[in-house]
């Protein structure tokens, strides 16, 4: 066989590298975005006169018309245009959304006659919650569609090279923008003393993340010039390498789908939720002041973002994806429990951070084995519909859940229930952890194995 005198853009490093730190800022920046209000909760209620319900409803608004099948459209629009195109079209997304949003949270919207018409309806919720509520969806399905392009732009840029650990260190950079937000925040707030800044702050970083965006479409543009040259992609897909309606069937019948996908909603509908509350959650149990508890738990990211990408490492060069979702749906349990009876009875900042910085290592386990599993259970052409209906089946909870506690709160007016509630998902994503294991085990999907090859297998495959 001779040898190709030419290499692929992607067989050199830095270039692979450079594409990751390309798309993984677009995902900081919306990291940033998303939780930019979570520390802002006690001051957008005095500011906007929301109440806890109207801020579970605005937490909800994110995943709603994902719910309602725009994910499903994402992953067509996926897996029949490209990554470029649908990459470019989910930052322009966020970028709309977060402008909305922002208008909408703006001193000067609220004294409109829009204004008083949104809040003439559905009283319940304000009109400054209403037009935030719209940006957020909007955005969410922007950012929803991003996490699912990023995934199969490193499956593509990675394959057959170090994806495990390239999702890890992508997901590293998105965590760091939950500890940046966590900071900046409430800092901007204490220097202008309204909650429009932090918020205009994160709109002009998403626009930043849409041009980072296009710059790596003229790499990947040139990447897929090459590989038609080198005979490795056709230059148009042939009747059965295209993607059709018809092959979603075949991801709904994969039952290693579904456990994947079930396990998604659960474990992350105890994360992302808590995450919206948790700084008030802090703030309630401790007796401490909003930036404090908002400090506090911006350290809950750390440790996955530091973890994640050596378990990607690990994952690439050793194997053990479906141990480590046993291990991390396990942490999750405990930590839960803690903050439900532990933190209540021994109200201690140091105890908050610890259980705080255990909670972020099951946040590492379980996203560095569980991404990078999918391209080995679901075919190639398929995959970004894959990713985008896990996405829609994750955020049918993502969607209820914030409801759900906002719902709690304002009924208990306490965390204890709610705090339960996140522990009851724990225990059933970790039951389902053991199915994939099972069901790995019978059917050979490789999750327990090595991605990376040692260069004797190598040889030997060559043969």
């Amino acid at each position: 066989m001779a040898e190709k005198v030419k290499k692929l853009m992607n067989d050199y490093a830095g270039i692979r590298w450079g594409v990751l730190i390309l798309v993984a800022s677009m995902m900081f920046f919306a990291y940033m975005f998303v939780d930019v209000m979570s520390p802002l909760k006690t001051m957008i209620e005095a500011e906007r006169g929301w109440s806890s319900t109207n801020f579970g409803t605005y937490a909800a608004s994110e995943y709603i018309l994902n719910v309602f099948g725009f994910l499903i459209i994402a992953g067509i629009i996926l897996d029949k245009m490209g990554v470029r195109f649908t990459g470019v079209l989910s930052a322009s997304l966020m970028l709309l959304g977060a402008c909305i949003k922002f208008v909408g949270i703006s001193d000067w919207f609220q004294g409109t006659g829009f204004c008083s018409w949104l809040n003439s309806w559905w009283t319940a919720l304000p009109g400054s919650a209403k037009m935030a509520s719209l940006g957020f969806m909007i955005f969410g399905c922007g950012c929803e569609m991003a996490g699912t392009t990023v995934s199969k732009v490193l499956a593509k840029w990675f394959k057959g090279k170090e994806m495990s650990l390239a999702m890890g260190i992508e997901m590293a950079i998105s965590r760091l923008g939950v500890f940046a937000v966590m900071w900046i925040s409430p800092l901007i707030y204490a220097k202008t003393g309204t909650v429009v800044k932090p918020l205009a702050f994160c709109t002009l970083l998403l626009l930043i993340g849409l041009i980072s965006y296009c710059v790596f479409t003229i790499f990947d543009s040139k990447f897929d010039k090459q590989l038609i040259a080198e005979g490795l992609m056709a230059e148009e897909k042939s009747p059965e390498d295209e993607f059709h309606i018809k092959d979603l069937g075949q991801i709904f019948s994969s039952k290693m789908f579904w456990i994947v996908a079930l396990m998604c909603v659960l474990y992350y509908s105890a994360i992302f939720p808590f995450q919206r509350y948790a700084p008030n959650f802090l703030e309630t149990t401790l007796g401490v002041d909003a930036e404090t508890a908002s400090h506090l738990f911006s350290f809950f990211p750390i440790l996955a973002m530091c973890l994640t990408p050596f378990l990607g490492g690990f994952i690439s060069f050793k194997g053990k994806a479906a141990s480590m979702l046993i291990v991390g749906a396990l942490i999750m349990i405990a930590c839960h429990l803690s903050f439900a009876f532990l933190l209540p009875a021994f109200p201690s900042k140091a105890l908050a951070l610890i259980l705080i910085l255990v909670l972020g290592v099951s946040f590492s386990l379980v996203p560095a084995a569980l991404w990078p599993s999918v391209p080995k259970i679901i075919d190639e052409k398929v995959l970004g519909s894959a990713y985008c209906l896990i996405f829609w089946v994750q955020n049918i909870g993502l969607c209820l859940v914030p409801l759900l506690i906002g719902y709690l709160l304002d009924k208990t007016g306490g965390y204890l229930v709610p705090m339960l509630v996140f522990t009851t998902f724990g225990v059933l994503a970790f039951l389902l952890t053991f199915l994939l294991k099972r069901e790995d085990t019978k059917m050979g999907y490789g999750l327990e194995l090595p991605e990376v090859q040692k260069e004797e297998d190598k040889k030997e495959d060559n043969k």
